[in-house]
C-alpha cells in the first residue's frame, strides 16, 4: 500500500510567489466565459512570445494542417535548430509535443518557447500539435486527434526530416493524457499499427485517470486520506473542483466503459508491460500527484524504463513562474529525458524517485 504524502507540502519559495497572486475563482460561469478564455490564451501566448524572441534566430520553424478522421483539420508546426547537421549522423528524433490546459487552453503559438527550447537543447525535431479544445469538442476529439497527428507524423516523416524510428511523444497535463492514452493504444494493437513502435513517451504532471474512475486508485492508497486528491484538494492553480470542471467538460458519456484509453493510469502490469522509456515529471502540491507516482510504480516493477522526477513545494502548472529555482530544473527534465528516452535505457526495476 502506498503513501506519498511526504512528497506534498508547499515551500518557502512558493508560498511568497502565491501571496502576490491575485485571488481566484472557481464559479463555473466564469471558467466557461469566452472572454476568460481568450485572455488566458492571450496571456500564455504573451509570455511564450517574449521568451521565444532569443530562441527564434536559431530555428527553422514550419507551419503544417493536419487532416483529421471527421474530416475537419488541426493545426501544427515543427521547429528544428538552424545549425547544419553532420553529414554522417542520422536522421534527427522527432518530439511530438501536446500542450496541457485542461481540455479547453491552450494554442500553437502559446507552444513556440517550449518547443524551441526543446529543439534546440535536445536537438531534435519537435512537432507542436494543437488539438481540438473544450466545450466546442468533446471526448474522444481531442485523444483522436493525438492519434491522427501521429500517424500523420509517420507519413509524413520525410517532409519533417526525421527518423521514423525515433519518435519520442510528450506532453503536459492534459497533452500527457493524451500522451499516456496514445502510447498504451499502440503498444496494445490498437492504434496506430502500420507504425513502428514509439521510442518513448515524456509525461509532465500527467493527468492518467478520469475523475469517475478513481477506485482503483483508492485501492492502492494506505489509506483514502493519505490520497493527494485529499490531500490538495484545494492546491493552488488546480484544485479539485477545478479538475472536475475541466473533465466534465469532456462530456464523457461512459467512463468506466472506455477503458484504459480514458484512464491509462488504471492499466494492469500484463497491459503495461513492454511500454517503451518513459519520463515522469509530477508535482508535490498537487491534486494529480499520486496517479502519476502510482503508474511510474506500476511501470517501473513491470520492467518498463522510467525516468520519475518529482517537484517538491511547487504546484501544477508551476512552470510558467520562472523565478521558481525549480523553473529551470523542469526545462532541464524535459531535455534530457527526451535524451535519456532516445539512448535505449534499460529498466532497473527500482521504483525511484527523483526530488533534485
Amino acid at each position: 500500500m502506498c503513501d506519498f504524502s511526504r512528497y506534498g507540502g508547499p515551500s518557502d519559495e512558493w508560498l511568497a510567489i502565491e501571496a502576490t497572486l491575485p485571488p481566484t475563482s472557481n464559479d463555473p460561469a466564469l471558467l466557461g466565459s469566452p472572454e476568460l478564455r481568450k485572455k488566458l490564451n492571450a496571456g500564455r501566448e504573451a509570455i511564450s512570445a517574449t521568451a521565444f524572441k532569443d530562441l527564434r534566430p536559431k530555428l527553422h520553424v514550419k507551419d503544417y494542417s493536419i487532416p483529421t478522421r471527421d474530416g475537419e483539420s488541426i493545426e501544427a508546426r515543427t521547429y528544428q535548430t538552424l545549425e547544419p547537421a553532420d553529414s554522417n549522423a542520422d536522421l534527427p528524433a522527432v518530439y511530438i509535443h501536446f500542450h496541457g490546459g485542461g481540455y479547453h487552453l491552450g494554442t500553437l503559438s502559446s507552444e513556440d518557447a517550449i518547443c524551441g527550447r526543446i529543439a534546440l537543447g535536445a536537438n531534435v525535431i519537435v512537432l507542436n500539435v494543437n488539438y481540438r479544445h473544450t466545450p466546442e469538442y468533446k471526448y474522444p476529439v481531442p485523444w483522436n486527434d493525438a492519434e491522427d497527428a501521429f500517424e500523420w507524423a509517420h507519413a509524413h516523416i520525410r517532409d519533417i526530416g526525421g527518423n521514423p524510428l525515433k519518435v519520442v511523444v510528450g506532453g503536459i497535463s492534459a497533452g500527457a493524457h493524451f500522451t499516456a492514452s496514445l502510447t498504451l493504444q499502440k503498444h496494445l494493437g490498437k492504434v496506430a499499427t502500420s507504425c513502428p513502435p514509439i521510442a518513448g513517451q515524456v509525461l509532465m504532471i500527467p493527468c492518467l485517470v478520469a475523475m469517475d474512475c478513481y477506485g482503483p486508485q483508492l485501492a492502492k492508497m494506505a489509506d483514502p486520506s493519505v490520497s493527494s486528491m485529499v490531500e490538495n484538494a484545494n492546491a493552488p492553480i488546480l484544485p479539485v473542483d477545478r479538475c472536475r470542471w475541466f473533465s466534465n467538460m469532456l462530456e464523457v458519456k461512459d467512463p468506466e466503459g472506455e477503458g484504459v484509453r480514458l484512464s491509462p493510469g488504471n492499466a494492469s502490469p500484463e497491459q503495461v508491460k513492454g511500454l517503451p522509456p518513459t519520463v515522469f515529471g509530477i508535482t508535490g502540491l498537487d491534486p494529480l500527484r499520486d496517479e502519476g507516482l502510482l503508474y511510474a510504480k506500476i511501470l517501473t516493477e513491470a520492467g518498463v524504463p522510467t525516468d520519475i522526477h518529482l517537484f517538491k513545494g511547487v504546484p501544477h502548472g508551476f512552470r510558467r513562474f520562472g523565478q521558481l529555482s525549480e523553473a529551470a530544473r523542469w526545462d532541464r527534465v524535459l531535455v534530457d529525458g527526451i535524451k535519456w528516452a532516445l539512448s535505449n535505457p534499460a529498466a532497473s526495476y527500482e521504483f525511484t524517485v527523483k526530488t533534485e
